[in-house]
């Protein structure tokens, strides 16, 4: 018995951006739905017009830099065969797009 370790196996490289890429478009679809559906029962509610429409107009905009923000990693996982990390200053703007989002959507359903 040696005490040599067996080596490791190659990685293949295009899986993990794959999985990547679909997370982001999974979670951009879920951002989407969450606006959608705060926009529907605020609007169905009947509430304070200023205030569904600024929460509405907060939430869209949150979705919208999200949606940026995940085009670009999407876009950025395709480009090149080994894909650079997050750019921290990206990884905040998309947590908080997607926090704000939900916020949103829950005060204008709660609100509602």
């Amino acid at each position: 018995m040696s005490g040599a370790a067996a080596p490791a196996a190659e990685r293949d490289p295009g899986l993990q951006p794959e999985r990547t890429r679909l997370a982001w478009r999974r979670t951009t679809l879920s951002s989407t739905v969450v606006a959608v559906l705060a926009g529907k029962t605020a609007v169905a509610s009947g509430g304070p017009v200023g205030v569904v429409a600024a929460a509405g107009v907060l939430c869209c905009a949150c979705w919208v830099g999200f949606l940026a923000v995940a085009h670009r990693r999407i876009r950025g996982l395709a480009s090149s065969p080994v894909p650079a990390g997050l750019v921290p200053r990206y990884a905040v703007a998309a947590v908080g797009c997607v926090v704000v989002t939900v916020v949103c959507g829950v005060g204008l359903v709660l609100r509602g």
